[in-house]
């Protein structure tokens, strides 16, 4: 009988959106964002996806700015978790800009959404020299993608010698940012049946899926049960299983920990986790 591979759940506590009128407990400053990661952590969270702000509170890309969150989890958590920054747009950064910061601040992890890094062919070249300085500098690198076309188009890439590794690790997102966006675990099929079937999109070992609103964890438990591993967070969701508004960012991990652990499943670690994406 096979066993049931262990599930890595990453949180997202902050995103560059929502603001403490949201949420008061939104981690914004560096030490709130050190505070939630240790929470998460004793949750079961083995990652931790970082946004950081400006002094107005708006969405920031800034390698200062990165290195202060970096230290402040770190000094908190130690290397008990996976240090993921954003690279994320939010229609204020070009390209080049997004990858500059990543070169500065040279993470242990970085999230890289396809469709603004690569919004044209002619934009290929540059992205896969990119992703051979990622290789190089040993920076784990997350490939989001909103659609299977672009799983398909991220292959594509692969074939044509443009990724420098046979495998990537991949974040499927089951919606858009948009108000009232809720998801639903049927949200994910597109991604998993044309992945099996492999006519529009190949398969991934490394996937992870986050989705939007009240039904963040189902869909993020339908994720775990079929070999996937998940994130969450006030980044995409405010709200427990129930409809009720949570606490914190921890109550969002455990709202998936604990039903994956009580229906005899496991957790990965941090160090499963890198483990998983150095391959």
């Amino acid at each position: 009988m096979m066993e049931r591979r262990p599930v890595a759940i990453a949180v997202a506590p902050n995103g560059g959106r929502r603001t403490k009128a949201d949420h008061p407990a939104l981690p914004i400053t560096p030490a709130e964002l050190a505070r939630n990661a240790a929470e998460c952590r004793d949750a079961g969270a083995a990652m931790i996806h970082i946004h950081v702000r400006d002094r107005g509170g708006a969405h920031l890309l800034d390698a200062d700015a990165y290195r202060a969150a970096i230290a402040a989890i770190r000094a908190e958590v130690g290397d008990a978790l996976v240090l993921q920054i954003t690279s994320e747009s939010l229609g204020r950064y070009r390209p080049a800009e997004q990858m500059a910061v990543v070169r500065s601040v040279r993470p242990e992890a970085v999230s890289l959404a396809l469709r603004e890094l690569v919004p044209d062919p002619a934009d290929e070249g540059a992205f896969a020299e990119f992703l051979m300085w990622l290789k190089r500098e040993r920076v784990a690198p997350q490939i989001i993608l909103y659609a299977p076309e672009e799983a398909a188009r991220l292959d594509g890439m692969r074939r044509r010698g443009l990724v420098p590794w046979d495998d990537i690790p991949v974040l499927h997102v089951l919606g858009r940012y948009v108000a009232g966006q809720t998801s639903l675990p049927a949200d994910l099929l597109p991604f998993l049946a044309s992945a099996i079937l492999e006519s529009v999109a190949p398969r991934f070992s490394s996937w992870m899926v986050c989705a939007f609103g009240r039904h963040e964890a189902a869909c993020a438990l339908a994720a775990a049960l079929l070999g996937g591993d998940i994130r969450v967070g006030f980044e995409n969701n405010l709200h427990r299983p129930d409809g009720s508004l949570a606490g914190s960012n921890a109550d969002l991990v455990r709202a998936v920990a604990e039903p994956l652990i009580g229906s005899g499943g496991s957790l990965a670690g941090a160090v499963d986790l890198r483990v998983a994406w150095s391959k």
